[in-house]
């Protein structure tokens, strides 16, 4: 049996590469901060809720000792983000954007995924084909951020795509360190979910897919790379 962890999973994405997983045989254990809302959101599904604050040291580390004690980790998706808009759901853009929005947004984005990471990664180790999917974003492509012609150029935020640029490297250089775990960055696509105030023009499900795709690989799967449905993402 697969065990898998799903940071911030009691809604969005996050919720519904749960439900997949958890119909695909794995025994999910749904991450989220709110004990309340994960433990429903976990019964809807027949996942198991774990308490998981991917911002505090203790919290994680509490979360890692469950799930040890319950028996071991195969595959963990750090899903967990924040895009941090402002007044009026309004992408907060380089004049306004201060260190303290920049740090807001790394400590979870990308310190969250390091401290996640970092705390499970003995519990990967022993397992037999263990994986890691780290939730990036489209914006977080140099290449087509810099590409007049690609939509995503016109995305005036600072803090989000900066974040999501650092999770692609810190995937590469997971993925060189542990080449025994498949360690990948995935684009799910514009999707209408809180963090964008339900802008996305893709539902969770059309969203959840590649996050899905990349959780089921295995040991002879792709790792260090940057993908979404349709394949490879240009970093």
């Amino acid at each position: 049996m697969t065990t898998t962890l799903i940071t911030g999973a009691n809604k969005g994405l996050g919720f519904e590469t749960a439900r997949r997983l958890v119909a695909a045989g794995h025994t999910v254990y749904l991450g989220s901060r709110d004990p309340e809302r994960g433990r429903s959101a976990a019964e809807r599904l027949g996942a198991r809720p774990l308490v998981i604050d991917v911002t505090d040291d203790a919290s994680v580390a509490a979360a890692a000792k469950t799930v040890e004690a319950d028996g071991g980790l195969d595959v963990l998706v750090n899903n967990a983000g924040i895009e941090g808009r402002g007044a009026g759901n309004t992408v907060i853009g380089p004049a306004e954007v201060t260190a303290g929005v920049m740090r807001e947004l790394f400590e979870t984005n990308v310190f969250g995924v390091v401290r996640v990471t970092h705390a499970f990664l003995p519990l990967l180790q022993r397992s037999a084909a263990p994986v890691v999917v780290n939730l990036s974003s489209g914006l977080a492509s140099l290449a087509r951020i810099s590409d007049p012609a690609s939509p995503t150029h016109f995305y005036p935020g600072l803090a989000y795509p900066a974040s999501k640029a650092a999770v692609n490297m810190v995937t590469v250089q997971y993925a060189k360190a542990f080449p025994g775990i498949r360690v990948n960055a995935v684009e799910p696509g514009y999707t209408a979910t809180d963090l964008n105030g339900n802008t996305g023009t893709q539902t969770v499900e059309e969203g959840a897919e590649i996050i899905v795709r990349m959780a089921l690989i295995g040991p002879d799967g792709p790792t260090g790379g940057f993908f979404d449905a349709a394949g490879p993402v240009p970093w």
